[in-house]
């Protein structure tokens, strides 16, 4: 049976994604990856007992007037449980990466400059820097052109980013989505697809990055994955 309405067992969880994924939206004004209302950033809610839901934002919802209270829930197949706004035209999108990539709990889509201007391309970013080591593994890859409005675009997502170690995607055409453990984690990831994106492109102009040995990039996300930080 569809979900309805925010089951009782979920509501704390709900609130408090709500509260979370509005304020991670300041996020991405504040590192310029978005203009006027267009991006999102959406986060998964487990639920034990059942099927999962996401908190999105509205669609056309200006970045002035996010609040937790004007976010809204889906289930996995995109449909409103709850809120008094239409949801944002990637929802889509986001429930198709969550239904088939169970280990995603946050999905973002920007229109950030440079890592759309190489979506424009058809062009993957080169794993020229360490940092695109550390975060994404390797290159950050490119997948197909799709129509947004329904799955397509989550189906590109998940046919380019199953088996990649990369969390981050540039749908041709269109931009990035990045994923991650939750939603703090694909916001991160979007900011750095961003800067290794502007980065690599200032690089070009200069002449031809030199590409990292495999080896190293390995050795590299290893370290950042599982031995950089606070443990």
């Amino acid at each position: 049976m569809p979900i309805t309405e925010v089951p009782a067992h979920l509501r704390t969880a709900v609130d408090a994604a709500k509260e979370k994924v509005a304020a991670l939206h300041a996020e991405l004004p504040r590192w310029e990856l978005v203009v006027w209302t267009a991006g999102n950033v959406s986060e998964r809610v487990a639920n034990p007992e059942g099927d999962d839901l996401l908190v999105i934002k509205p669609s056309g919802l200006s970045y002035d007037d996010i609040t937790p209270e004007a976010m809204v829930v889906c289930d996995l197949d995109g449909n409103l449980v709850e809120g008094d706004r239409a949801p944002s035209s990637d929802t889509a999108a986001h429930a198709y990466v969550y239904q088939h990539m169970p280990e995603v709990g946050g999905v973002v889509h920007t229109h950030s400059t440079y890592a759309t201007a190489w979506a424009a391309r058809g062009e993957e970013i080169p794993c020229v820097l360490t940092m695109m080591a550390d975060e994404f593994g390797g290159p950050v890859p490119v997948g197909p052109f799709a129509i947004i409005g329904d799955d397509s675009i989550g189906r590109g997502i998940v046919e380019t980013l199953q088996g990649s170690r990369s969390k981050a995607v540039l749908m041709q055409n269109h931009g990035p989505f990045t994923i991650g453990s939750d939603a703090k984690a694909a916001v991160k990831a979007a900011v750095l697809c961003e800067e290794v994106a502007r980065a690599v492109h200032v690089s070009r102009q200069l002449g031809e990055p030199l590409p990292i040995p495999q080896e190293h990039v390995d050795s590299l996300y290893d370290r950042y994955q599982n031995v950089y930080g606070q443990r």
